[in-house]
């Protein structure tokens, strides 16, 4: 499975659920679809500042992770971004591939 940062920042009609709701209920429903979707969730996360929520999770696959996005900013009550995160291996791996690459001439 693939692992994820998602970021979000309530709109204001989905501020004004979260003061309804609260947050673990709200937690509760992020975890829920995310497991419906064959993922996990590692962490949800509230706080103030850039963003209003982060959640740490693994899924399937980018198509499932991309999916998971659509649902939720076409609902209107978040602006959620999907972040994928890499493994040290991985990037070890990236490293390694042969990749040329002519920069731009100053």
């Amino acid at each position: 499975m693939a692992k994820f940062l998602v970021t979000a920042i309530y709109t204001i009609p989905g501020m004004a659920g979260l003061a309804k709701e609260g947050g673990t209920a709200r937690a509760e429903v992020v975890e829920a679809l995310i497991e419906n979707a064959g993922g996990q969730v590692e962490a949800v996360y509230y706080a103030f500042g850039q963003f209003d929520l982060y959640v740490l999770c693994e899924v399937p696959d980018n198509v499932t992770a991309a999916a998971l996005g659509i649902a939720v900013r076409a609902a209107g009550g978040v602006d959620a971004r999907i972040v994928p995160l890499l493994t040290t291996a991985e990037i070890d791996a990236a490293v390694r591939l042969p990749i040329t690459y002519q920069p731009p001439a100053p």
